[in-house]
């Protein structure tokens, strides 16, 4: 039911895919911290319903082409929270809410929803932020075209250490560099 739903946000906000192309890009980095299986199905589960909050916010606000006001950046930061109200009460679905509530945390404390820090952020979250990001960055979104693979690996680059948890941010880039299996073929789907 859950993941129904996050596809049919994904169509909603012109994001088909993204679910998905966030779990393939995180999978790889996942398995080079040696994540067991258990850990590794929790992903796959968790990460495809990061964004289902994204259900209490009003269409046209997703879609929307320009620059964002206070008031609609101060909605669009509730999908987290949104979200984890939709997955807390759900007792199979609850292994999913460090990829669903955290996501958009930053490693220096400047994000949302609780402005954690550091390694106060579960893992889980810190990887799916550089994901996210990433695959957030190479589509294209109503208020601007997509960036290079080249360019969004900089971005990864530029932000560790601010936005991302350095750690993760450097594996995910050795990982793409070494060719990790299913990337990019994985992200063309």
């Amino acid at each position: 039911m859950l993941a129904t739903i996050s596809r049919a946000l994904e169509e909603r906000d012109q994001t088909q895919g993204h679910g998905d192309r966030v779990t393939a890009l995180a999978e790889p980095v996942a398995r080079r911290f040696g994540w067991d299986a258990e850990r590794l199905a929790t992903l796959r589960f968790g990460a495809p319903l990061h964004d289902i909050g994204k259900v209490a916010i009003r269409p046209e606000l997703l879609r929307k082409a320009g620059s964002l006001t206070i008031e609609e950046l101060t909605e669009i930061r509730v999908h987290p929270t949104a979200g984890a109200a939709l997955v807390v009460p759900l007792r199979a679905a609850r292994q999913a809410l460090p990829y669903v509530l955290f996501h958009h945390e930053r490693w220096d404390g400047s994000g949302y929803p609780s402005g954690l820090r550091g390694r106060s952020i579960p893992l889980e979250a810190r990887l799916l932020a550089v994901a996210d990001a990433f695959d957030a960055m190479t589509s294209p979104r109503p208020y601007r075209q997509a960036f290079t693979t080249d360019r969004a690996l900089a971005e990864i680059a530029i932000f560790a250490g601010t936005q991302f948890d350095p750690m993760v941010a450097e594996t995910f880039l050795e990982v793409w560099a070494g060719g990790a299996a299913g990337w990019p073929e994985a992200l063309a789907s």
